[in-house]
C-alpha cells in the first residue's frame, strides 16, 4: 500500500514537472525565475538579518530571536531529511529533463530554498501583516522557480513549504 501511494506521488511530480519545464527555454522568463530563485538564497537571510540589527525596535528584536530559532530548527531538520531520504533531483531521476540552475546539494526532498522563503514570508508576515501577501507570493514563486528551473519535483517544494512555516510557527509561538 505505502508502495502504491509513493508511486502515485512520483507519477504525479513527473507529470507536473514536465508539464511546467515544457513552459522554460524563453531567454526573459528563465532568467526571472532564474533570479528569483536566486533571491531565496540563504545569505541573503543574513544580510537581511544583520541590517535589521541596527533597527532599535522591540517588535524588530521579537522578529531576529523568532527567525534564528525557527532558522535553528528549520535547517537540521532540511539537511536530516535529505540525508534520509535521498530523493534524487528531478535531471537524475526523470530522462529528458535538464536543469537551468545548479543544485546546492546532491538530493532535492524537501526544497531549502522554498523552506526558507517560507519561513521568513510567515514571520514578516505576521509581524508587519501589511506586507503578507507580497510576501507569501515572493514565497510561492521562489518554490515555483525550483520546480521551473528543473531542481526540485513539486513534492519537494510542498514539503518545504510545510517545514518553513512550521519551523516559523514554532518561532512566533516561543517570543511573541
Amino acid at each position: 500500500m505505502a508502495k502504491l501511494i509513493i508511486n502515485n506521488f512520483t507519477q504525479f511530480d513527473i507529470f507536473l514537472i514536465q508539464h511546467i519545464l515544457s513552459w522554460n527555454g524563453k531567454r526573459t522568463i528563465d532568467r526571472i525565475f532564474f533570479w528569483i530563485s536566486r533571491s531565496g538564497d540563504g545569505y541573503l537571510y543574513g544580510l537581511v538579518g544583520i541590517a535589521l540589527l541596527c533597527i532599535n525596535n522591540p517588535i524588530i528584536h521579537k522578529l531576529l530571536a523568532a527567525a534564528l530559532t525557527a532558522f535553528a530548527l528549520e535547517l537540521p531538520i532540511h539537511k536530516l531529511m535529505k540525508i534520509w531520504i535521498k530523493r534524487e533531483r528531478p535531471f537524475k531521476g526523470v530522462p529528458g529533463i535538464t536543469f537551468l540552475i545548479a543544485p546546492p546539494d546532491k538530493y532535492s526532498f524537501p526544497s531549502g530554498h522554498t523552506g526558507a522563503a517560507f519561513l521568513m514570508a510567515s514571520l514578516f508576515g505576521f509581524a508587519f501583516p501589511p506586507l503578507q501577501v507580497v510576501l507569501y507570493v515572493w514565497a510561492t514563486l521562489v518554490g515555483f522557480s525550483r520546480i521551473y528551473l528543473g531542481v526540485h519535483y513539486p513534492t519537494d517544494v510542498i514539503a518545504g513549504m510545510v517545514l518553513g512555516v512550521l519551523c516559523s510557527q514554532f518561532g512566533i509561538w516561543l517570543f511573541f
